[in-house]
């Protein structure tokens, strides 16, 4: 059985930001692969924690680069033209996703 298409399937949803996106987390891939090899190996745990956190810091940046981008895209997209009331509305809802 075959799952139903959506609208993504016929028209990929990419941004201007997607690229830098994929890149770091390829390197956070290749970063998170060391780390690994780093435990195979005995590393110290100091080291290992040191480098699995820039691991994080790294996915959790991408993370927070594609949620803002789409606030910042699709939002607007799916709202449209909005009042003064609504529009801080929305922007305050932008500003507390940076705490994400």
């Amino acid at each position: 059985m075959t799952e139903p298409h959506t609208h993504d399937d016929i028209h990929p949803h990419v941004h201007d930001t997607h690229p830098d996106i994929v890149k770091r987390l390829k390197r956070a891939d290749g970063h998170l692969r060391s780390v690994i090899e780093m435990i195979e190996g005995g590393r110290p745990c100091l080291e290992v924690a040191q480098q699995l956190h820039a691991v994080e810091k790294a996915i959790a940046q991408a993370k927070k680069t594609l949620i803002h981008d789409h606030l910042d895209h699709c939002l607007d997209d799916a709202v449209g033209p909005l009042d003064a009331e609504r529009r801080t509305t929305i922007d305050e809802f932008r500003a507390i996703a940076k705490y994400l």
